[in-house]
């Protein structure tokens, strides 16, 4: 039958059903408008795997009142409540009877409340992910006692406080997406323990600086996105240590200071997005000897001086170099093709010749092109997380700062 698997158990040498699956796939069922979650399934001892994706669309179904959370699943190491809007209430206490979990996804749900403690006693869990709910509150502190916790997703919620201390303890932890909640307070200096985090997402919300001189202790990290939080501060020199990034991005975070020339160091860097700050300074020349560099803004700052990219730099980069609104900073590069309409010509036009007796009025335009998403996709799975633009498709649409164009240039298609 699609959607069940079964497996011939040494001990008790009778198949059992260790795996359902039932959702929008080709080759699995979908579900019942009038779908419920039956108790029968307590009847199935041995389920190992149990992904109900897009079931509950239309009548409501408390998550509190599924019977899964009250049983004793023993087998169980694998729950996937997603996409179901109609899933609502909030997670029970009871989920920690779910002891050999390892895998738990109810993102993109209608859930409420807090994160209950009693999910710091899943000893086994590796895989956390609560994105796309509205869930307010804190992670509990008992989050640290998840030792084997290697991706933890709680993002686009409603969460107030940030990071407990305990999770600095969790030295499996590679990935932290905490993106689009209300977030407040500084950022926490326990992330600097984190020694193979690969990608921390704290952004959109309302974190302050400055920025911890220990997160130089994350040397395994690759994306550091931290865009619209108002963090009014200026680079700390350790980024430039940061070898193995890929992407950094502090759009609209109130930085201010100069570009670091340690940027340099980047050698793998593809992305580098901070515009819409308050930076000044000259802008490093070294930054266009990048080898890897696809995608560079730097657009509404103060930055001046003249800009001494290469022109096989500027070319290789086309529109997805940004430099305009910096009323001092003026270059005497050209861009190529620049009256055919299929252009990919960067944005050099837009900035005056140093030549120029009078800087130009700076533009108005905004940018045309973003990609849904930065983060790799390792890390997305197949939620819909490239609407960036608000939790529902009932929200106002808010125009972000045009940092989010890097779906191309990170997997290189």
């Amino acid at each position: 039958m699609a959607g069940v698997e079964c497996e011939l158990l040494e001990e008790t040498f009778i198949f059992h059903v260790t795996k359902i699956h039932v959702g929008p796939d080709v080759i699995t069922p979908s579900c019942k408008t009038s779908a419920k979650i039956s108790e029968s399934l307590l009847k199935l001892p041995y389920l190992k795997t149990l992904s109900l994706i897009n079931c509950f669309t239309v009548s409501l179904v408390s998550l509190s009142t599924v019977p899964l959370f009250g049983a004793h699943l023993s087998f169980l190491e694998h729950l996937a409540l997603e996409s179901n809007p109609s899933l609502s209430g909030e997670i029970p206490s009871t989920i920690s009877n779910l002891a050999n979990l390892k895998i738990l996804c109810l993102s993109q749900n209608n859930l409420s409340g807090e994160i209950p403690k009693e999910i710091g006693g899943l000893a086994y869990l590796q895989h956390l992910d609560l994105s796309h709910n509205n869930l307010t509150g804190s992670i509990p502190e008992e989050i640290g006692n998840l030792e084997r916790l290697a991706i933890l997703d709680i993002s686009w919620n409603s969460l107030q406080e940030v990071v407990p201390t305990s999770t600095g303890g969790l030295q499996f932890l590679e990935k932290i997406d905490l993106s689009s909640n209300k977030l407040q307070g500084r950022l926490p200096q326990e992330l600097g323990k984190l020694k193979r985090l690969v990608l921390l997402d704290l952004s959109y919300n309302s974190l302050t600086g400055p920025i911890p001189e220990n997160l130089s202790g994350l040397q395994q990290l690759q994306y550091l996105i931290m865009d619209a939080n108002p963090l009014n501060a200026s680079f700390p020199s350790f980024i430039g240590s940061l070898i193995k990034l890929r992407v950094l991005s502090f759009s609209g975070c109130g930085l201010t200071g100069p570009i670091l020339a340690t940027f340099s160091n980047l050698t793998n860097l593809t992305g580098l997005f901070l515009d819409n700050n308050s930076l000044s300074g000259t802008v490093p020349q070294e930054l266009g000897t990048l080898p890897s560099m696809n995608a560079l803004n730097f657009s509404r700052n103060q930055l001046s001086g003249e800009l001494l990219f290469p022109q096989d730099f500027i070319r290789r980069l086309g529109k997805r170099l940004d430099i305009r609104e910096n009323n001092g900073l003026c270059s005497n590069q050209e861009a190529e093709d620049t009256n055919t309409s299929t252009s990919s010509s960067s944005r050099f036009l837009e900035n005056p010749s140093c030549s120029s007796a009078m800087f130009p009025a700076a533009s108005n335009k905004t940018v045309a092109e973003k990609s849904p998403d930065m983060k790799p996709k390792l890390y997305n799975g197949n939620k819909s997380s490239n609407a960036r633009h608000g939790h529902d498709e009932n929200k106002e649409f808010v125009l972000l700062p045009p940092v989010l164009m890097l779906l191309l240039l990170l997997f290189g298609s």
